[in-house]
Formats: C-alpha cells, structure tokens, sequence
C-alpha cells in the first residue's frame, strides 16, 4: 500500500478511457442508429476540478462520439482523442505537449484495448466491473462501476493525498 501511497503523490495528470469508465459501458441505439451514453455528474465534477487545479487531463477512446467530445470539453478538457485503434499514439502526444513522463499519469480503462497504456502509465487504474483480465494488472480498482463515479473517487482520492482537492475552485463549476 505504502508503493501506491507515494506513486499517487506524483501523479501530475490524469487519462481516461470513455465506455466503461466514464460511461457504463451501456448504449442506447435509437431507431435512425444514434448512440446514446450517459455520464455521471460527480466524475464530471471531478474532471472540472482536476483541470482548475492544474491537472492536464486526456480523453483517449476507441469511440466516435461528438457528443463525448462536447461533455468533455464544456469540462475544460483540452486533450480529447476519439477513434483511436491503437491508443499508444494519443498517449504519447499527451506525455508530449505536457512534458510528462508515463510515470506522472494516472490511466483508467476497462477493457483490452486499454493495456498498453494501463502497463505504461505510473498507476493503472480501472472501474469495479473492468475485465478481469484488465482488474489483474491495475494498482487501483475502484469501489464504483464505469459511468458510476469511479473517476471522481480516484481523482479525488489523489487530490485530497496530494492536498490539492479544497481550495477556492472546490465550491464553484
């Protein structure tokens, strides 16, 4: 425990996965074919704060949807990348623009498509209901379900350690 104690406390920035993380993983087809997913607020609230707080925050997903894009960048959230087949590449664009290394990210996914960057990152996270395959090599397994606030419990889990989470921006949108 000690070892995730103190890779939290060098956590600079954060990266999420889309379905199944910050959505349940659940999509609703209409008739004319549209996706529709759903987000939980309190992770919303949580990836506002992170990026106020000076947290540079990426979205890498196999997923399309600009409808995602929108909900995340009305967040502040500047680093946004939509149908990645390999996520790798995202990754490194993210560590490049923000001068990080791989061991200063924090990395959420859920499913095999999210194990290179979950090997790569310095703490591999993912939600309660995550592959089993993916739960076995990550460092932080939420208590929540993707789209069921497992993104607002990590980031402010590591906010709170690294006493970044109550400050002016804590009571505002």
């Amino acid at each position: 425990m000690s070892e995730l104690l103190d890779a939290m406390m060098r956590i600079k920035a954060f990266a999420f996965d889309i379905d199944g993380v910050l959505t349940s993983g659940s999509v609703l087809v209409t008739e004319e074919g549209y996706m529709l997913r759903s987000v939980h607020i309190k992770d919303g609230y949580a990836l506002q704060h992170a990026v106020k707080c000076g947290y540079p925050v990426a979205i890498i997903s196999g997923g399309k949807s600009e409808g995602m894009r929108s909900r995340f960048a009305g967040l502040g959230i500047t680093d946004i990348w939509l149908g990645q087949a390999h996520k790798t590449d995202a990754f490194s664009a993210f560590l490049q623009k923000h001068g990080l290394d791989p061991q200063d990210v924090l990395y959420m996914g859920d499913d095999m498509p999210d194990l290179p960057l979950l090997q790569l990152a310095g703490i591999a996270a993912c939600p309660a209901d995550a592959a089993t395959d993916i739960r076995s090599v990550c460092a932080w397994i939420a208590a929540a379900a993707g789209g069921q606030g497992c993104a607002r419990e990590v980031i402010e889990k590591i906010l709170k350690l690294q006493q970044t989470w109550w400050n002016g921006e804590s009571h505002r949108w």
